[in-house]
């Protein structure tokens, strides 16, 4: 277990300013900035971003999406989607064995499935999202996917400043993504509700994200995201207007050999009156990469930041174990079928047997 006072542990998330990468005379400050957060923390507020005004018109459509009756969230059912998008009902993941108390839809940036006969079933797991209806929410569609093309654009930009900082230059990472027609990037909205007296409390458990890279929007001003130190100590990550929170998963952890930290987090359920609100973004890679395949190579300085970093404690966090043997996009999917079984029950019933030989009577396990 690494010992809580090293001095690359930390107790606070930095905040970086992204204007300072736009500039010749401030981007090296904000590489060497982002250089120690990707090393030893993980975890970022970004502030000053070019998303900000795509924020200011989807925020007023989130309560609002919450607010349709229960048959028409149920028209929107993710276990319609082969997709893995749509509507989740309150309740119904479990991470680490709890329940997480919340509800939430899936979308997605605007995708073409380019499944056909013949090809692995991994290639279905994306395509077009299912909508609520125009005439219930007018305008929200297209101010979500405004917004969802934009975070795509600053999540590119943003890749390549990650490669830069870690010694790869600014392509060093552009072999993980596909050609745009074959890319797909996620996102959900939550609600948080104020659980019920004497509920646990439990917004989502420790855990890791999959991808690449994701971008938070806490949507309210509620707390409750908190990130696990090296030392195992939970930290806060309190809301911060007009900022994004950017966190490393563990597909760039691996592929960087721990030089980027996947850092474990979790979000209790908010107190009070109010639920909570989050849209998170995660960037996705390319489903055909086999990432034990593709071997980076650090400049030794990089090495030997990541090496004075120290060992993070263990964590109870749900981990990724299948990026040393298989494709991306099989990873991504049998991760999506661990979460939802009923849809990989439907959609992808040879897989969902293999998971769950005895079949299924509980909630899909979060990520």
């Amino acid at each position: 277990m690494a010992d809580s006072t090293t001095r690359n542990d930390f107790t606070s998330i930095p905040l970086l300013d992204f204007s300072l990468a736009l500039s010749q005379t401030t981007k090296s400050l904000f590489i060497s900035q982002l250089q120690h957060a990707l090393i030893n923390v993980g975890f970022i507020y970004l502030s000053n971003h070019p998303v900000l005004p795509h924020t200011s018109r989807l925020l007023p459509f989130i309560p609002k999406l919450f607010t349709l009756t229960q048959e028409q969230k149920n028209k929107t059912a993710m276990v319609n989607s082969e997709h893995f998008l749509g509507y989740s009902k309150l309740g119904g993941e479990l991470t680490k064995g709890k329940v997480d108390w919340r509800e939430q839809w899936d979308f997605a940036t605007k995708h073409t499935c380019r499944w056909k006969k013949g090809d692995p079933d991994y290639f279905r797991i994306w395509g077009p999202c299912q909508w609520p209806e125009e005439e219930l929410l007018p305008g929200f569609r297209e101010a979500l996917e405004a917004y969802l093309d934009a975070v795509q654009d600053l999540s590119y930009q943003f890749s390549s400043l990650v490669a830069e900082s870690l010694g790869l230059g600014p392509d060093g990472l552009a072999k993980f993504y596909d050609k745009d027609e074959f890319m797909q990037h996620r996102a959900k909205i939550v609600k948080y509700p104020v659980p019920p007296e004497g509920g646990e409390g439990q917004g989502v458990g420790p855990h890791y994200d999959a991808g690449f890279l994701t971008f938070l929007l806490q949507a309210s001003e509620h707390q409750g995201l908190q990130v696990q130190n090296l030392a195992g100590e939970w930290v806060d990550a309190p809301p911060i207007p007009g900022t994004f929170v950017v966190n490393i998963g563990k597909a760039l952890e691996f592929v960087t050999g721990g030089v980027a930290r996947a850092t474990s987090h979790r979000v209790l359920s908010p107190r009070g009156d109010t639920p909570r609100y989050s849209v998170p973004f995660f960037q996705n890679i390319s489903l055909t990469i086999r990432l034990s395949d593709e071997v980076m190579q650090f400049p030794p300085e990089i090495l030997n930041l990541r090496d004075e970093r120290g060992d993070v404690a263990a964590t109870d966090s749900v981990n990724f174990t299948e990026f040393n043997k298989e494709p991306s996009g099989k990873v991504n999917l049998i991760g999506r079928v661990k979460s939802h079984p009923d849809v990989g029950e439907r959609h992808y019933p040879a897989l969902f047997k293999e998971i769950f030989p005895n079949g299924f009577h509980g909630k899909g396990s979060a990520y």
